[in-house]
């Protein structure tokens, strides 16, 4: 079992290891504890998050949902009513992928196991891509923005959704209480793991504010960065435009 020191979030190549045997060990309930903990909050911020994509512009264009886990941002594109294009949904943790796969009957979801740092794909390949609770897990937040830089085309959007700390004190407080030691306790008993939701907590107290991860996105190479708040401050959603 890993100690709190040990489930704070290691550097470089080390992180890339950490996360990817996190997630790969708790692929199984990730889904149940996603929902459960967010009292199924989640759902909301995923369909504000396509809200934003654009995609109605190129309704028939390739999409890029990176760090995409079991596909619920993926299926979110492709479930809207007018939708004909396909979204490519990478992840590096091969487990998580399996876990979304059943969901994928008659969707337009090809999943890729992929490094968002080195992704697989060529150069302006897509009309859009999304990242939901992704880029904090990423050793180089800038060279993760590079590369979305790289596989869009010009004049096209990157939507982030990450968490973050209400601005609002009370809010903070109560926020921070829930997790920092409610998530843990539960994702811990329910996933079987509890240094993997020890280390949840501690990627989002390391990861820039919304203000500060704006301009990791403009020194990157998005031209415009916007951000908005959801649910008082407990998340944050990014936009960024190639």
């Amino acid at each position: 079992m890993k100690t709190a020191d040990q489930a704070r979030p290691s550097e470089g190549p080390e992180r890339d290891r950490q996360v990817r045997r996190i997630f790969s060990e708790i692929a199984p309930r990730y889904d149940l504890l996603n929902h459960l903990l967010s009292l199924n909050v989640d759902r909301g911020w995923r369909r504000r998050a396509v809200d934003r994509l654009d995609w109605e512009g190129e309704p028939e264009g390739s999409y890029l949902d990176s760090c995409a886990g079991t596909l619920d941002l993926s299926l979110e594109l492709t479930r809207r009513k007018d939708f004909r294009g396909k979204v490519l949904a990478s992840d590096f943790a091969h487990p998580m992928l399996l876990e979304g796969i059943p969901k994928l009957s008659g969707s337009s979801v090809i999943p890729v196991c992929g490094d968002s740092l080195r992704l697989p794909f060529p150069d302006a390949s897509f009309q859009g891509a999304m990242v939901a609770f992704g880029v904090r897990n990423l050793s180089d937040l800038s060279r993760g923005f590079r590369e979305f830089v790289r596989v869009l085309k010009p004049h096209r959007r990157l939507v982030v959704l990450e968490f973050t700390e209400p601005p609002n004190p009370i809010l903070r407080h109560l926020y921070l209480l829930y997790f920092r030691r409610i998530l843990p306790l539960v994702g811990g008993v329910v996933s079987g793991h509890p240094w993997a939701y020890r280390y949840l907590p501690e990627s989002v107290k390391d990861f820039p504010d919304p203000e500060n991860l704006a301009e990791l996105m403009r020194a990157a190479g998005f031209r415009e960065t916007s951000w908005e708040l959801l649910s008082g401050g407990i998340a944050a959603l990014h936009v960024g435009i190639r």
